[in-house]
């Protein structure tokens, strides 16, 4: 079964006073690329916390975001009484000097100047904060897997329609193949007619032969067919096979071309485009598989 490398994945934890949130959001990438936005708190538990999301996540541009929310009266920030004064005797003795007059609203000023106020000093994570942690990313990681799976599966089905549909297309080629072929036999039979010369019928059967077997397309449409076959075949494995997925539609887009190249009716060529736009249609949904 198919998955998108498109997910998003959030869980939850509490610790005491804390709320420990943890987000995994995901785009498509040709190789893993990961950026964290991790609590500074937590700084120290980056790498394990990279490991584990790279255990479940193969491909793909992956953004971790870990907060922590402390809802305690002992977390609120304290104003530095000794910074505040120093700020104010600065302020007075410039105002002095250069003769202007001090501020009516001190604390409009001072409020603004960095150091006033001060976050106490976090504690060192325990174990047991960080097994609360871990739970709120095992969490977020089972929500995010079953996203990708979710958003894999609508997508699957979009290609299983797509894949059908070049193959209806590719059977309605067939009536025209015999049409085509008397017609060109016909169109140098009628040319040399009128030209009212002789010429050796022997000749021209083996140039006719030859001339038709170049346009002959069973080859093509074979691989094709091989090709849409395949494809559904490698969906329907476990394991990641969105690049293979992208070969796979490069070689079918290859036959399709060449039967356009051969296509010298009206009705086939209107057949082969159609069978191109579903292809794009897939080659466009591909970049987004695992």
């Amino acid at each position: 079964m198919l998955q998108s490398m498109t997910g998003y994945g959030k869980g939850e934890a509490a610790y005491k006073s804390r709320k420990i949130t943890v987000e995994i959001k995901s785009l498509n990438s040709k190789n893993l690329d990961i950026s964290t936005h991790i609590a500074p708190s937590y700084l120290d538990r980056e790498l394990p916390l990279r490991q584990m999301l790279a255990q479940h996540v193969v491909r793909g541009k992956v953004d971790l975001s870990v907060k922590v929310e402390d809802t305690g009266s002992d977390s609120a920030a304290c104003i530095n009484g000794s910074i505040v004064g120093n700020y104010v005797e600065q302020i007075r003795t410039i105002s002095r000097q250069l003769g202007i007059s001090e501020p009516q609203d001190w604390w409009a000023v001072v409020g603004r100047l960095p150091g006033v106020t001060q976050t106490p000093a976090t504690d060192e994570t325990t174990d047991e904060e960080w097994t609360a942690v871990t739970k709120a990313m095992e969490e977020a990681l089972g929500n995010f897997a079953a996203f990708r799976r979710q958003e894999g599966e609508a997508v699957q089905r979009k290609f299983e329609e797509k894949l059908q549909n070049i193959a209806t297309y590719l059977k309605a080629v067939e009536p025209y193949e015999q049409q085509r072929t008397e017609r060109i036999r016909q169109q140098i039979t009628d040319r040399l007619s009128s030209l009212n010369i002789d010429y050796d019928r022997n000749r021209l059967e083996e140039e006719m032969i030859y001339y038709i077997e170049k346009l002959d397309i069973n080859e093509e449409k074979q691989r094709l067919t091989n090709h849409l076959r395949y494809f559904a075949d490698t969906m329907a494995q476990d394991e990641p096979q969105g690049k293979k997925l992208g070969f796979i539609a490069q070689e079918m887009g290859r036959e399709i071309n060449t039967l356009g190249s051969k296509s010298n009716q009206a009705e086939m060529q209107n057949l082969v485009v159609k069978m191109k736009d579903e292809l794009e249609q897939i080659k466009e949904q591909v970049l987004n598989v695992l």
